[in-house]
């Protein structure tokens, strides 16, 4: 940045402090390095990344896009070190065949395939060494990253948010609770046939592995080339399983990332993956939705900022016409639950009016700060469902899905 900022000065031109950063040169080296440690910084920007090119300058669209693609795996030798470290000297006695190319490398850890001394095949997802000690610098040092480029407004409050995202990926670093997660999904889902979880084997599982059973399917993306009624199908098993998890569970899976997501056509079942990200709420949290997707389906205003409230919205001080604004951008989140017909994801352009309308509040309107951290994973999600189901041209009835849970 200095380097760039004294050729420019040469020139007799003033630049900006973002304009400094975000150079290709720049944009290479902090992808390159973000990549190279991992954890929770990569893990950040993979989830700015969700779909956000149009709002983000190109520059730092092109380096979130990097970070969302695979992170550099670990060395044999340390991965070594890491079995030798969980499973003891004699860790191969458990395993058939373990094959030390990973399938594949994400922000936190990466994942091999194995068979069990029984026959079993398996996923053995391995967390690299220091992910979750760096949890805390990494997610101020992107934070350092995103006020230098001017994409945070001045004068937020996101502190709160910060302390909330370190404190959801030291879960997401739990493989151990990852597990309890993992089990009691494949309980919850038991007698669902349309959908498949992994098993967890608690025997070889630790803290930094996780261990379970292989699962066969596609990447939930290339359905986009599938027939109309499969995709309708898989987007409503989707969205019932999502209105499952708020009303039933009270338990929802909040990583929005498409990766998560395979299918089985042979078996024709949505296979569901990676329970890190999971987040437990109370009945009236659930309730305070409930009221507001019903009062939603009135346009009864009312009782919408009730349920907001109820919620946690506008619990800070808030003028008027912010309050008009959230109101208006709820409205707009709840366009596919007003139509009594299938509502078609892929004519829409609700996710571009969704972005617009949530970036002019955030940043215009100094109103980013005030969602509840709840609200706010539980909408991550949705907006990933919307974004899923748009990219899959799907047309899914959700008022139907939802009506069940109104009466």
């Amino acid at each position: 940045m200095l380097a760039e900022g004294a050729r420019q000065l040469v020139k007799g031109q003033l630049p900006a402090k973002q304009d400094l950063l975000l150079t290709p040169g720049n944009v290479k080296r902090v992808a390159e390095q973000l990549a190279h440690l991992r954890g929770a910084a990569m893990k950040i920007g993979q989830l700015l990344s969700m779909d956000a090119g149009d709002l983000l300058p190109p520059a730092l669209t092109e380096i979130l896009a990097r970070l969302r693609a695979s992170a550099n795996p670990m060395p044999a030798k340390q991965l070594a070190q890491v079995l030798l470290q969980e499973w003891g000297d004699n860790w191969q006695r458990h395993f058939a065949d373990f094959t030390f190319v990973p399938m594949a490398a994400a922000s936190i850890g990466q994942v091999h395939q194995a068979y069990h001394d029984n026959g079993k095949r398996l996923a053995v997802k391995i967390q690299y060494p220091g992910v979750r000690q760096s949890i805390d610098s990494d997610v101020d040092n992107v934070a350092t990253l995103l006020r230098l480029s001017g994409l945070l407004p001045k004068g937020v409050d996101y502190q709160s948010l910060l302390e909330e995202a370190k404190q959801q990926l030291k879960h997401e670093a739990d493989y151990l609770l990852e597990a309890r997660y993992l089990s009691r999904y494949g309980q919850l889902l038991a007698t669902s046939p349309d959908y498949q979880v992994p098993t967890v084997f608690p025997e070889l599982s630790t803290v930094n592995i996780l261990v379970m059973s292989y699962v066969e399917g596609a990447h939930i993306e290339s359905l986009a080339q599938a027939s109309q009624a499969e995709r309708d199908r898989v987007m409503t098993l989707l969205f019932q399983l999502l209105f499952r998890e708020l009303f039933e569970f009270r338990l929802v899976q909040t990583d929005p990332n498409f990766a998560n997501y395979l299918y089985d056509s042979r078996r024709q079942q949505l296979v569901l993956l990676d329970f890190g990200a999971c987040r437990e709420y109370s009945a009236d949290f659930s309730d305070g939705y409930r009221a507001l997707f019903g009062a939603a389906l009135k346009n009864d205003k009312a009782n919408i900022e009730t349920a907001l409230q109820q919620i946690g919205f506008f619990s800070q001080h808030i003028v008027e016409s912010q309050k008009v604004a959230v109101l208006e951008l709820v409205a707009l989140a709840c366009e596919p639950l007003k139509q009594p017909h299938a509502f078609d994801f892929g004519a829409s352009d609700l996710a571009n009016r969704l972005r617009e309308a949530g970036m002019a509040l955030s940043m215009k309107q100094n109103y980013w700060h005030t969602p509840p951290a709840d609200a706010i994973f539980l909408h991550r999600k949705i907006g990933g469902l919307y974004l899923l189901a748009a990219r899959l041209k799907a047309r899914v009835n959700l008022q139907a899905i939802l009506h069940p849970y109104l009466v």
